[in-house]
């Protein structure tokens, strides 16, 4: 006992044995992790998942439930997003900046700021001569770039959002923006823009970044419109560019830049000809804004879509203009034999599950065999579009069947409520299947248009030189608009998938029961507004699928200004030329998009969800130029607003 004292004595506690017995508990839960983690991988990411605490048995019968969920030809996406290639969805856009412009003291350098060696130079010594004159600042860009992330959110003059859920108690409109890993689909550039590689003597500047794969980025951007309920476009907006970027996988897509030995050349690097201070992009941009041959008013006025002046109801909506022609797909690499395996495994599926409408089903871009004798299917090439509708079938197929294994909340049955529950922890539950819409079933649906953009070289879409290749997936109802530089209209490239449209009416009259108007007009098959969506389980065999409208666009440099996704709460209310009109008075994309959301829920009489993103294209600068400007709707916006501050408005 006197020699504890004693030691207790001689040594006192102090804060470095603090750090020590904290340092321990540290070391200890470091190496207990690094042993979980090499013991049991599939354990280490169903916690980086759940983020809470399960046991070993119950993580092993959580991964044998979502083995058995997934097909044989088939990816299931609980299954991928847990897996080793999974990676989260890629919200920013990345870019090369000068190390400089990163810095307050841009302008400051340190080292010498002359071109002799060092073995050359000397320092100055007092008293030897005159001292030396100040060193100069840098000239020009500096030489060292760096790759940074830049948030689209964020990027408020390149892309804008705005939504609102109106007098709706909840909002069940989604989007979703970012970049997708997934091979160029452009058209490739002129040999212009493509022999030869970037100057070497003056490297420096902005420039955009290539993607992992080595080709330009792909831009994604969608909205997604549910009805019912929220949890159909909730699954749109975390997994569809999943099914994507998966799908390109699977196919084995390759680029349709790499054809040659042609190098696609960036123009946003100083070149010699235009000094180390300018780039060659920069000067061909000022030539493509001034090159678009702007029209009159006089040119454009019989063109116009606006609505129609009526005494007795102020003014009318008119129909929609007729959606942009479609470009012709492009063969691109591809493993044709496993692609044509996949597309015929999940046609049969369909058949197989639904029926009805899928028994004689045959989507576009698929190679498959005639109905009738069997024969070998006419060539149809592998492309983007390809990749897109298989893409959206899957996705919907997923979808629609997870729903189905789900109890249904209107019927009563004698299994237990707890049934899914994890044992011992009853606020998770024992199926992966369980994830996609929810707990129990759910019969509503969700609509979806997305828009993919690809350039043929490393410059961003939005610059005035650059030409790009627009690709067009839409199901439903929400709108994709393009504002034509020279003329300013609005160029619609999507239409409306509704039973009054001559298309799908042709489509759908074998199959459907009842075609019916309901007392605002619109007509309907079995009580659904739109004869394309994902989900809507009940309706699936009478054709109301997920088979996507597919556009390609080819956009040369500076002829279309920007580009508008909207929801049916904004082109419900709103003609087209009216949503794009009120865009060109904004400053920024991210203004025109509040304004646009703000404008349609004050005239609105229906207080539906409103969505609106909007991008930038090469003529923004010149946008409200062309045509008559943002005038043509001018009258029509102020009646409308008068007519929504009228105190009289809710008792006609």
């Amino acid at each position: 006992m006197a020699n504890l004292k004693t030691s207790i004595h001689r040594r006192a506690w102090s804060l470095a044995d603090t750090y020590d017995f904290i340092a321990s508990f540290i070391t200890r839960a470091s190496q207990q992790h690094n042993g979980l983690s090499m013991a049991h991988p599939g354990q280490q990411r169903f916690l980086q998942v759940s983020y809470i605490p399960i046991s070993r048995a119950n993580a092993t019968r959580i991964r044998k439930v979502t083995r058995n969920l997934s097909g044989k030809h088939y990816f299931h996406p609980e299954a991928q997003r847990n897996g080793p290639q999974t990676r989260s969805f890629h919200d920013y856009f990345v870019t090369n900046l000068p190390s400089s412009s990163l810095h307050p003291d841009s302008r400051s350098s340190t080292g010498p700021h002359h071109k002799l060696p060092r073995s050359a130079s000397r320092p100055h010594v007092a008293g030897a001569g005159p001292s030396p004159a100040a060193a100069p600042p840098m000239v020009g860009p500096s030489r060292e770039l760096t790759v940074v992330r830049i948030p689209l959110r964020s990027a408020k003059h390149h892309f804008g959002v705005s939504v609102s859920r109106g007098t709706r108690p909840y909002n069940e409109d989604t989007y979703q923006a970012g970049t997708l890993e997934i091979p160029a689909f452009a058209k490739r550039a002129p040999i212009s823009l493509s022999r030869g590689g970037p100057s070497k003597s003056n490297i420096g500047g902005a420039t955009s970044a290539d993607s992992a794969s080595g080709d330009p980025q792909v831009f994604y951007f969608g909205v997604f419109d549910g009805h019912g309920g929220h949890e159909c476009s909730d699954f749109l907006r975390e997994e569809l560019h999943n099914y994507v970027e998966r799908t390109a996988g699977c196919f084995e897509l390759g680029s349709s830049l790499k054809k040659g030995k042609s190098r696609e050349r960036d123009l946003g690097r100083p070149s010699q000809q235009h000094g180390s201070g300018s780039s060659e992009f920069s000067e061909k941009g000022k030539e493509s804004l001034e090159g678009v041959g702007m029209k009159g008013k006089e040119s454009v006025q019989k063109e116009q879509n606006i609505p129609i002046k009526n005494q007795d109801r102020g003014f009318l909506k008119p129909r929609n203009s007729p959606a942009i022609d479609s470009e012709e797909a492009h063969l691109i690499e591809s493993n044709k034999p496993k692609t044509v395996e996949l597309e015929r495994a999940l046609v049969a599926s369909w058949k197989e599950t639904v029926g009805g409408y899928f028994r004689r089903f045959r989507p576009e871009y698929f190679s498959l065999p005639s109905s009738t004798d069997g024969s070998e299917p006419p060539e149809i090439p592998v492309s983007i579009e390809t990749v897109l509708m298989y893409a959206f079938l899957k996705a919907d197929f997923d979808f629609v069947t997870a729903q189905a294994r789900k109890p249904d909340r209107d019927t009563h049955s004698d299994n237990p409520l707890n049934e899914d529950d994890i044992l011992g922890e009853p606020s998770r539950l024992s199926s992966a299947k369980d994830r996609i819409g929810g707990p129990t079933r759910f019969i509503g649906g969700s609509t979806a248009s997305i828009v993919l953009i690809s350039t043929p070289s490393p410059t961003p879409f939005w610059h005035p030189a650059s030409p790009s290749t627009i690709v067009v997936a839409h199901v439903g109802d929400t709108r994709i608009l393009l504002c034509d530089t020279a003329t300013g209209l609005a160029k619609p490239a999507t239409t409306d998938h509704h039973p009054s449209t001559p298309m799908e009416s042709t489509r759908l009259r074998r199959y459907a029961a009842t075609f019916v108007t309901d007392s605002f007009g619109e007509e309907r098959m079995s009580g659904l507004a739109n004869t394309r969506a994902f989900g809507d389980m009940r309706s699936k065999r009478i054709g109301v699928s997920a088979e996507p409208e597919i556009r390609r666009i080819e956009l040369a440099p500076a002829e279309y200004s920007f580009l508008v996704l909207v929801s049916d709460g904004v082109s419900g209310t709103l003609s087209d030329q009216e949503i794009v009109d009120v865009v060109k008075e904004a400053k920024t994309p991210e203004q025109g998009a509040r304004d646009v959301v703000a404008y349609a829920t004050e005239v609105s009489n229906e207080g539906d969800n409103a969505t609106c993103l909007v991008v930038r294209l090469g003529g923004w600068e010149r946008r409200i130029e062309g045509g008559m400007g943002s005038m043509g709707t001018k009258e029509v916006r102020d009646y409308r607003r008068r007519e929504a501050l009228d105190p009289r408005r809710g008792r006609r």
